[in-house]
């Protein structure tokens, strides 16, 4: 407002980074600034909608955060100003130098979920040519043993478009309109017109839809309740009960939601982002497919980022034996390559995830932020967020969607995937040769995208293991999903963006001996934090619902920690 006339804004295509939909949008600018984002229609992934995050998240493309020139940590701990051969020199010289005195395999390589399938491509090249396959992208996976039981690049199971044709979806572990705003807007349209929506969850956060059968648990007993369903079904038909199900009995609500399931035609069970990020992820997963196959629903993932598909499909994860971001965190390596991501906000456990990198002897960060890395890094390289760089994102459909740069990077900014080739070169690794994003892409994406996304889990049911004492409920706020949200003026300006609180509901907040309103001292394994307590009968009893990505509520470490709460 104010800045700028209508016909004086050049319109470019673009992609939204902010969720796996992958909205199209048409980007705005003027003077090589965004200064607008609407929606570009495309009836098959976003219709004629956007977010607010993918609206007004562009602001913080112009923060004056942005890092717009390569910095190097002196001995002194000072940063300096360099030039970019210095800068990628120095980044070789430490990593070579971690090679030779500690081995390849004390190098690891983080990433978050925003960046293009061209950078996690050549990240993923960059480390295994060095000799290490410590990669990761999924920073709040919790499951170790989640790679091992699934059978490919984990999906939404159909195309979106299918979403408002079916007749029965159970969702589990989802804060969805936080989450995922426009899978919401289809299946709020989709109940509207009759959809059965079934809501297994850990928050009875309203989804302004229809909702025809809903159970809200602690965090640790989700696995618990899809047994239940699981078993429930198994005794309508008459058929075997899973072995290691034998125990279940199935409740009132898991009768009726069986039921439910059992009557449909055209059936999904989508799991959820917390549901993937669960420290128990193969087991809610394996309850789940058994859930799928007793009903012939299809089996689907929603999954977190703007490009977790694309990251599957470039093998940025561990493929043989290497360490994921988890175990990185838990067992520090010596040197790290981390591209894009705010490891402290955007982990499951900001606080180990900032211990392993400050003790590590060299970390080399690829940020469009210096605030997300100046603290931990030894070398910082500014690379283009999604406006200035051309990328792919594959959305939660395995859907690919190309994109060029809409604006000229700021400053001495350069699109990420050029850095990576040129660092190849630098190291004088093989095959960095790759002149166009679009060669880097076509190695990827070559074929058929289809055959590589499976849903697949190998992985037994079990109902679990039971946790004593509170557990924590870790949403992730509306607008703190990534760098770019975060740093939003507009956007940190509504409610939705306000500091957390400690919410509980009225019986758990009785059997505290506390009150609405009390000002608490919230306890975890890595510390402790004060908070205004609220009641909020949406939180399961025993647990205490704390946002995660967000600075005020870092010291409590993971997402699914214990938790003590008492008067402060």
């Amino acid at each position: 407002r104010y800045s700028a006339r209508t016909w004086e804004l050049a319109r470019r295509k673009s992609v939204s980074p902010h969720d796996s939909i992958g909205a199209n949008l048409v980007v705005q600018v003027k003077n090589d600034r965004v200064m607008r984002v609407v929606p570009f229609e495309n009836e098959a992934v976003n219709e004629c909608w956007i977010s607010d995050r993918d609206r007004f998240s562009y602001e913080g493309l112009n923060s004056e955060d942005r890092l717009a020139v390569p910095m190097v940590r002196g001995t002194d701990g000072q940063w300096k100003e360099v030039e970019w051969a210095e800068a990628l020199d120095a980044v070789a010289a430490g990593l070579q130098s971690v090679k030779n005195s500690y081995g390849a395999g004390q190098i690891g390589a983080l990433a978050a979920q925003y960046a293009t399938t061209e950078e996690f491509s050549l990240l993923a090249r960059l480390v295994r040519a060095l000799g290490s396959d410590n990669i990761d992208f999924r920073l709040r996976q919790t499951d170790a043993g989640f790679d091992a039981a699934r059978g490919g690049a984990p999906w939404l199971g159909m195309a979106l478009a299918d979403v408002g044709a079916l007749d029965r979806v159970l969702v589990v572990g989802s804060f969805l309109r936080k989450d995922h705003p426009l899978l919401a807007q289809r299946l709020r349209q989709a109940a509207k017109a009759g959809t059965q929506v079934i809501l297994v969850d850990v928050a009875a956060d309203d989804p302004l839809m229809p909702v025809a059968e809903r159970v809200t648990v602690a965090p640790a007993a989700l696995p618990s309740v899809l047994a239940e369903i699981a078993v429930a079904l198994a005794q309508a038909r008459e058929a075997a009960v899973a072995p290691e199900l034998a125990g279940v009995q199935p409740g009132e609500a898991a009768r009726r939601i069986a039921a439910l399931l059992a009557s449909g035609e055209n059936t999904a069970v989508l799991l959820g982002n917390l549901a993937a990020q669960h420290p128990q992820a193969s087991t809610l997963a394996a309850n789940a497919q058994l859930i799928a196959l007793a009903t012939g629903a299809r089996l689907g993932f929603t999954t977190e980022g703007g490009n977790t598909v694309g990251g599957y499909l470039a093998e940025a994860v561990p493929l043989r034996g290497g360490k994921t971001a988890a175990q990185m965190f838990a067992e520090p390596l010596k040197a790290h390559i981390v591209v894009h991501a705010e490891p402290a906000l955007d982990a499951a456990d900001g606080v180990a995830a900032l211990r392993a990198l400050r003790a590590a002897q060299f970390n080399v960060a690829l940020t469009s932020y210096r605030s997300a890395a100046e603290d931990w890094a030894h070398v910082m390289l500014p690379i283009a967020p999604f406006t200035e760089t051309s990328g792919t994102f594959v959305n939660a459909e395995g859907r690919a969607q190309s994109f060029k740069g809409t604006v000229r990077p700021l400053g001495q900014t350069r699109p990420g995937w050029k850095v990576l080739r040129v660092l190849g070169n630098a190291l004088e690794l093989p095959g960095f040769d790759d002149e166009t994003s679009e060669s880097v892409r076509d190695a990827v994406l070559a074929g058929e995208i289809a055959p590589r996304l499976s849903n697949a889990i190998g992985a037994k049911p079990g109902v679990g293991g039971a946790v004593q004492g509170l557990q924590r409920v870790a949403d992730v706020p509306l607008f703190s999903s990534d760098a770019i949200a975060r740093r939003a003026t507009a956007l940190q300006s509504t409610p939705a963006a306000d500091a957390p609180e400690a919410r509980a509901n009225a019986a758990t907040v009785a059997d505290l001996g506390l009150a609405d309103g009390d000002r608490v001292r919230v306890t975890s394994s890595t510390g402790s934090i004060d908070l205004f307590l609220s009641v909020d009968d949406a939180v399961p009893a025993g647990a205490v619902r704390i946002a995660a990505a967000h600075v005020s509520t870092f010291a409590l470490g993971g997402a699914f920690e214990q938790l003590s709460v008492e008067r402060a």
